[in-house]
């Protein structure tokens, strides 16, 4: 994923060495060739094979005396680094949350709950484990319209915005794997501009910040301050006291009102934005209070982009004007993959990675939904 990539970047041209870890299904990975990752290797992938995982993990923070651990998580493989974190040596700083935050954070129900727990803003939900709880829900009385979300990671229902009440809702709610044991929830929908941040937090404070407007299939980022999101943001972590790095969507109403509306315990993509940045390491690992506000992006920053999406969507212009503003989006902004000193993961993801995926992928017959360079995967039904 580019936003390895990034904070692999940052931290060598911080001084540091960066070992680079993926597992095995990414062997092929095009930032394994960046220069700025000293050696890179393989694990078993931790839903198919947890123990093989931490130990994997264990064993090269042991052969490399790896003093700090930071996973930019996939969605299925954040609580899995937080027991990770567990097992490895105190010696062995580990930037991300315990199983139990990380759980809480993850769950759209809970993570609401607990924000209107500590006084904060937060949508009205509610808990789903059988399609008939939404058939026996009052929309009447309640007024409200409701998005329905899996509370497990689904690479493809996530993009369902379908607003309840709707027509044809019973077969809709029917249709949808909402079982107890695949809980989903019920969320009030509230219009307005959506926002999406990266934190980096440490004992409570937060340290480094960026937030930018979000789109349906967010490639593209360019740094807003929005500061009522950013205070909303220090409470929450102040009052769980977090160490860790902590993505929010909101909603921002009409009115100013800020509302969260997902929560990912990782590493967002917007950490591209500060690819220029000579802080972002700093700000990681240590705890210092000189700095009493979090860092953000500097005035400087472009905003980024990945180039095949943007050339694909050249191809779907319609109008001369569209042509010429799309090409003034890659004229002004910043690919977040190339960098003139190291221009080989710019070469390889595309050409390389991504090829084998797609190679792999018709070899096997398995379909995918899109190309996402990125994550650098092929979104895919039931995929990571």
């Amino acid at each position: 994923m580019t936003k390895a990539l990034q904070l692999a970047r940052s931290f060598h041209a911080a001084g540091h060495q960066v070992f680079l870890v993926e597992t095995d299904k990414y062997w092929l990975s095009g930032h394994r060739f960046s220069k700025a990752v000293k050696r890179f290797y393989t694990v078993p992938a931790p839903e198919k094979e947890s123990d093989g995982y931490y130990q994997a993990l264990l064993s090269i923070v042991k052969t490399e005396n790896i003093d700090v651990f930071i996973p930019v998580s996939s969605p299925v493989a954040s609580f899995y680094d937080a027991v990770a974190g567990t097992v490895l040596p105190s010696s062995c700083q580990v930037i991300h949350f315990s199983p139990e935050i990380t759980q809480l954070l993850d769950n759209k129900f809970t993570l609401c709950e607990k924000a209107r727990s500590f006084g904060l803003s937060a949508p009205q939900a509610f808990l789903i484990t059988d399609p008939q709880q939404i058939l026996d829900f009052n929309f009447a009385a309640d007024r409200r319209r409701y998005i329905l979300k899996s509370i497990r990671y689904n690479s493809v229902s996530r993009l369902d915005l379908t607003k309840l009440p709707c027509d044809g809702m019973a077969a809709y709610v029917m249709s949808l794997p909402i079982r107890p044991d695949n809980p989903w929830i019920m969320q009030e929908f509230i219009a307005g501009q959506e926002y999406c941040t990266h934190s980096t937090v440490r004992h409570g404070k937060v340290k480094l910040h960026c937030c930018s407007r979000s789109s349906p299939f967010q490639v593209n980022y360019e740094h807003v301050d929005k500061p009522e999101i950013l205070n909303w943001i220090e409470q929450f972590a102040a009052n769980l006291n977090l160490t860790g790095q902590i993505s929010f969507d909101f909603i921002q109403t009409p009115e100013g009102m800020v509302y969260p509306i997902e929560c990912n315990p990782r590493t967002h993509s917007a950490i591209t934005m500060f690819y220029n940045h000579p802080g972002l390491a700093a700000a990681y690992l240590q705890d210092s209070q000189d700095e009493q506000t979090p860092i953000m992006p500097l005035p400087t920053s472009k905003p980024t982009y990945w180039l095949y999406h943007e050339l694909w969507r050249l191809t779907e212009v319609r109008s001369w004007a569209g042509f010429q503003a799309g090409l003034q989006k890659i004229v002004s902004g910043k690919d977040a993959i190339f960098q003139v000193n190291d221009p080989l993961p710019f070469l390889t993801v595309p050409h390389w990675q991504i090829t084998l995926l797609l190679l792999k992928s018709l070899r096997q017959f398995k379909d995918w939904i899109r190309i996402d360079f990125n994550i650098g995967k092929l979104v895919e039904l039931g995929g990571d």
